[in-house]
Formats: structure tokens, sequence, C-alpha cells
């Protein structure tokens, strides 16, 4: 197994020590970026990547070795402390620059651990902030490790393994989930801008070049009867509303 760890955080302390210890629980190959040290500059909201395409990003050779090296494994890490209440800037400026995975979704193969550490509170709240952003862009299956700092070390190591294992298993297991009704309907909503009579051109070239346009959602993940029924009405609806 190939894993790729994105680390948000700017030091190698409480967050880290969460991703040491859950690798410990993970067979494979590991691939560490770490924010910090990629300079990645501000996005400057220009909006080229969602308008024209990702291709266009004035940033694009600071992000694209990034994005492609999630693409190529096979489970995806994404680490942070709580900065704020919020992730860290460097994790934040790395979503802001992959906002166009919100129009054209690419992850349905891939599961991710998410790992977040606070000195106080949010903990909770930042990984379940992560944990949408990585459903948006089409990850399969997310996992949560969200801990305060503090407590006892056996009890939190102990949390950690039973999560990490978890994700390893599913990850070796190359199973897809049956998604969430949440993540028919925007699959169903951008599919709809995409057939729309004025489409933003990246988003409808990557829907009928990837084929998405012609299923309930993406082709590798099953959906059962009813959730195909779902989708089917959904999508009318989108459609609706669109015109």
């Amino acid at each position: 197994m190939k894993y790729v760890i994105i680390n948000g955080s700017p030091r190698r302390k409480n967050t880290w020590k969460m991703v040491e210890q859950a690798k410990m629980n993970l067979k494979g190959d590991f691939e560490e970026i770490h924010l910090m040290k990629e300079k990645i500059p501000l996005c400057n909201g220009c909006f080229k990547c969602i308008m024209e395409s990702e291709e266009e990003c004035p940033h694009r050779d600071k992000i694209k070795p990034i994005v492609d090296r999630m693409m190529d494994a096979d489970g995806i890490i994404i680490a942070s402390p709580v900065y704020a209440m919020n992730v860290t800037a460097l994790l934040k400026n790395l979503f802001d620059h992959t906002a166009y995975f919100y129009h054209r979704p690419e992850f349905f193969s891939k599961k991710a651990l998410v790992v977040v550490s606070t000195a106080g509170a949010g903990h909770k709240k930042v990984a379940g902030y992560i944990d949408e952003t990585l459903r948006h862009w089409g990850v399969n299956k997310v996992y949560k490790i969200s801990m305060a700092c503090g407590g006892k070390d056996s009890l939190e190591t102990k949390q950690i393994d039973k999560v990490s294992k978890k994700f390893a298993n599913d990850v070796e297991s190359g199973n897809l989930h049956s998604p969430k009704f949440s993540d028919i309907v925007f699959f169903d909503v951008w599919k709809a801008m995409a057939l729309s009579s004025e489409p933003i051109p990246a988003d409808a070239e990557f829907w009928h070049e990837k084929d998405l346009t012609n299923h309930d959602f993406a082709p590798e993940v099953k959906l059962n009867p009813f959730k195909k029924l779902f989708s089917k009405i959904m999508f009318f609806i989108m459609k609706k509303v669109l015109k």
C-alpha cells in the first residue's frame, strides 16, 4: 500500500506524534508532504482553477505535484492541529488551491485518515471540516482521530490504534463503500451544472471526459436500487432548478 501524509502543522509535536503512532498500524510505503516546507503562495482568489482549468492556477507548479501524489496513493492522511478553532493556514491554503475538486471530484476510490490535535477545544469541529472537504473531493471513506492533548497516554494510544487499524484494513481490502445520501446530492448538483445550458467550460469538459454524466454516481462505486432511484430523482430536481 502507498500512503501520502499531508502535514498541515508548522511543527512536529503533538499532531505529528499522533501521525507517527497511526503509522505503526499501517503497512506500506509512506510519502510525507510537510506544507511548511512547500512554501505555497497564498491563494489569490483568481477563480481560474474553477472557471477555466486547474492548469491555469498561477501556483500550479506547487499544487500539481501534491495532487499527483495524492492521486497515486492508496490512502491519504491529512493532519492538522487546531489553530483559532480551525485548520492551520497552511492546510487551508492547500484546500483553497484545490477548490476545483468541489466541482470536479476525483477521489472516489480513495480512503483517508484525518488526524487533529488541540491543546484546548475545537478538535471535533476541525476534524469534521476536513472530513466534509474530502467528501466533496469524492473520497470514498474518511476516518477521523481527533483529541485534546493532556489525557492519559494509554487511552490516547488505544484510540489512535483502534481507528488507524480500521483505516489500514479498509485500504488493504480494496472494497468501496456506498456513498452517503448527502454525497449523492452533491454529485447530482455538479452533474446537473455540467449539463446545464450554460455550464462552466472546465466542469462540462471534465464530466463528459470522465463519462460521469451517464452514471448515477461514480461508476466504480456501487449503489443499491434505492440509492440509484434517489440519485435519479435528485438529478431530475436539480435540472429543473437550474433551468
